[in-house]
C-alpha cells in the first residue's frame, strides 16, 4: 500500500487537498494529513465543508506544530508529499530548510531521502522572489505543479477543472485515476463538430 503525506496549506484553493484526499482514499493509499490552523479557516470560508470533516479523509491526522510525528523522520517511509495548495511561505521554508512546523519539516524529509515532493503553489501574478523560491526547490528535486487547469477536454464544472489538477498530482505519484479524460492525439477519431457554444471540437474535446 502506498503511503502519502498531503498537507494542506493557508493559501486560497484548500479544495485542491480536499479533492486530492478524497482520491488517495478511493485508491486505497493511506495518507498522512497536515492540516495548517488558516487552512481550516479556509475550509469553511471556500467549501461547504468542516474541518473535521477533511481530517475524516485521511488516515492519519498530524498537528503542524508536532516536530517529533512519525513524519518528521526519515526512517519512517513514505512514497513522498503534496503540499496542495501551498502558500508562498510554506515554499520559501522548504526552498530555505526553515522546518519550524511539520509541513516544512516533513517535506525537507522528503528531499533529503529523495523521495517525490509535489508542491502545488497558489499565487498569482508572481515576482522574481517567488520564481527563484520555486527554482531553488526545483533544483532540490522538488516538483512544483501550479493548479493551472487545461481545456483540451471541453470542462463543463469547476470540479473538472479541480479534478485536473489533482490529476496531474495523482499521475506524478504513479496512481492510477480517471479523474479527466486523457489526450489521445489531435484528429485521430474523424471530423470537427460543434460544440453548444459553437466552437469546432473534435471528438476528444479538443479545440
Amino acid at each position: 500500500m502506498k503511503r502519502i503525506i498531503v498537507a494542506i496549506t493557508g493559501a486560497t484553493g484548500v479544495i485542491y487537498g480536499i479533492r486530492l484526499l478524497e482520491a488517495l482514499r478511493d485508491s486505497g493509499v493511506e495518507t498522512h494529513l497536515i492540516l495548517s490552523g488558516q487552512a481550516a479557516e479556509n475550509i469553511l470560508h471556500e467549501t461547504d465543508r468542516t474541518a473535521e470533516g477533511v481530517k475524516g479523509l485521511a488516515t492519519v491526522v498530524h498537528d503542524e506544530k508536532n516536530l517529533a510525528a512519525s513524519i518528521s523522520s526519515g526512517s519512517f517511509r513514505t512514497d513522498g508529499m503534496v503540499v496542495a495548495p501551498c502558500t508562498v511561505k510554506t515554499l520559501s521554508a522548504i526552498a530555505n530548510s526553515y522546518n519550524d512546523n511539520l509541513v516544512a519539516r516533513a517535506a525537507d524529509v522528503v528531499l533529503k531521502e529523495r523521495r517525490r515532493l509535489i508542491l502545488a503553489v497558489r499565487e498569482t501574478p508572481l515576482h522574481r522572489g517567488h520564481l527563484d523560491l520555486m527554482l531553488r526547490v526545483a533544483d532540490m528535486g522538488g516538483i512544483v505543479l501550479p493548479p493551472v487547469p487545461a481545456f483540451y477536454f471541453n470542462p463543463r464544472t469547476i470540479g473538472e477543472l479541480i479534478d485536473h489538477s489533482v490529476g496531474k498530482m495523482l499521475d506524478l505519484m504513479d496512481i492510477d485515476h480517471s479523474l479527466f479524460r486523457r489526450w489521445q492525439g489531435e484528429y485521430e477519431t474523424g471530423a470537427l463538430k460543434n460544440t453548444p457554444a459553437g466552437v469546432e471540437e473534435n471528438d476528444h474535446g479538443s479545440l
